[in-house]
């Protein structure tokens, strides 16, 4: 049997090549949700415009009058970053920039906000937050509209859109001013930190950071509440807000000034970098992080097509493979972090399709990259592929190999 005829049989069933690109390992994306505080109230100084490129904001809000924002898309992060309609400076801001600050250069940073002034916690509960929308004043709702109407739904369609493209590593929260007085809300951030961990397949070690109210303002209370949230969940912790007494001159004395906006930011980020600590190293990743075009993949399988020629022949798993050269190996896959990471040595650059196949036969994840000679390390996002016993299948223009590999342990 040849190798093109085998690989004919073997992608009989009519499975495309994948050119999507993986997520980079070294984007670190968070989540930031809450109400007004989240949004952000302060004042936006001349230092604030001025924003490191690594620094960027996936825009959760429907189109308004912010220049250079559409949603969905990625964009440097000046501010606001939550929506157009009276937010300004907010924790994220300076959150995201000293993220940047602190970790690698080869680090990027990006955020989502979705943050709603005024709102309960139940703004953000999936199943019932329809009722309390339909319950609020037009100013509200108005604001509840930014986001699709469904302030949680938009952040979990932006997060899932964000995970094509890096990895979640933590959840910031600001808000419980306006429950400061209900005694179950700590468990009601559990519940809303637990669907978003179900619906995006995060693993169970993803940091909740939940900050302080202002201690001396009217809604004081709430930081009794935001006390117990650690009790909820060995993930959760609490930004503090000590110093911060001097209130944005608005009247309510609940919002903070725009230069305690910036040193929240940075707590929030220097509790982050203290929580996550090695998570946060960048990946050693030799391979490159584009996936080939469709025209590369036609012509790499064009080329399997004349392998034909090379006289030679193999033995792995065994499947004798006649005509086949064995440019490639593939060393022992492991998970690490939020990856299974796979060793490739190529004899020669070219592109590699790594497929996984579960014993049942179904597709679980593919790969395809363009590798230098040597060794690299290909990297699969770990959300796709569960603990188990796997088939493997590699494919470059000269070898083809498949390998039973055991991912149970």
């Amino acid at each position: 049997m040849k190798v093109s005829r085998f690989v004919g049989l073997f992608f009989g069933l009519g499975l495309a090549v994948s050119a999507h690109a993986a997520p980079d390992p070294n984007f670190h994306i968070y989540l930031a949700f809450g109400q007004s505080n989240m949004e952000g109230q302060g004042d936006v100084g001349s230092q604030d415009k001025t924003v490191d490129e690594r620094f960027q904001v996936l825009w959760a809000a429907n189109n308004g009058s912010c220049s250079g924002k559409t949603k969905g898309k990625w964009a440097t992060a000046v501010p606001p970053l939550a929506h157009c309609q009276g937010a300004k400076l907010g924790p994220t801001d300076y959150f995201g920039r000293t993220m940047v600050e602190k970790t690698d250069s080869k680090i990027k940073v990006g955020v989502i906000v979705v943050a709603v002034a005024g709102c309960s916690i139940q703004l953000f509960d999936k199943d019932g937050y329809a009722n309390y929308a339909r319950s609020q004043q037009s100013w509200m709702t108005q604001r509840i509209n930014e986001y699709g109407g469904n302030p949680y739904g938009r952040l979990i369609e932006m997060a899932k859109k964000a995970q094509e493209d890096g990895v979640i590593k933590g959840i910031i929260f600001h808000q419980g001013e306006t429950d400061a007085g209900d005694g179950q809300w700590p468990s009601k951030v559990k519940k809303v930190y637990d669907n978003i961990i179900k619906d995006l397949g995060l693993g169970n070690d993803v940091p909740f950071l939940a900050g302080e109210v202002l201690r001396s303002g009217s809604s004081k209370g709430a930081n009794n509440n935001i006390a117990k949230l650690p009790q909820q969940s060995k993930n959760f912790y609490v930004v503090s807000s000590e110093g911060f007494n001097q209130a944005l001159g608005d009247g309510q004395n609940v919002h903070f000034t725009s230069q305690e906006y910036r040193d929240f930011g940075k707590r929030y980020a220097e509790k982050m970098i203290e929580v996550l600590g090695n998570k946060l190293d960048p990946v050693a990743e030799s391979s490159s992080s584009e996936a080939p075009s469709s025209s590369s993949v036609e012509s790499s399988s064009s080329v399997v097509e004349s392998s034909s020629s090379v006289s030679s022949s193999s033995t792995t798993g065994g499947i004798v493979i006649p005509n086949a050269v064995h440019a490639v190996s593939v060393g022992e896959a492991r998970f690490d972090g939020d990856f299974l990471q796979m060793p490739v040595s190529m004899a020669h650059s070219g592109i590699v399709s790594i497929r996984l196949y579960s014993v049942l036969g179904t597709e679980v994840a593919n790969v395809n990259r363009m590798l230098s000679a040597g060794t690299s390390s290909v990297l699969i996002s770990r959300k796709k592929v569960p603990a188990g016993i796997y088939m493997m299948s590699v494919v470059t223009a000269s070898s083809y190999i498949t390998k039973r590999i055991d991912l149970s342990k």
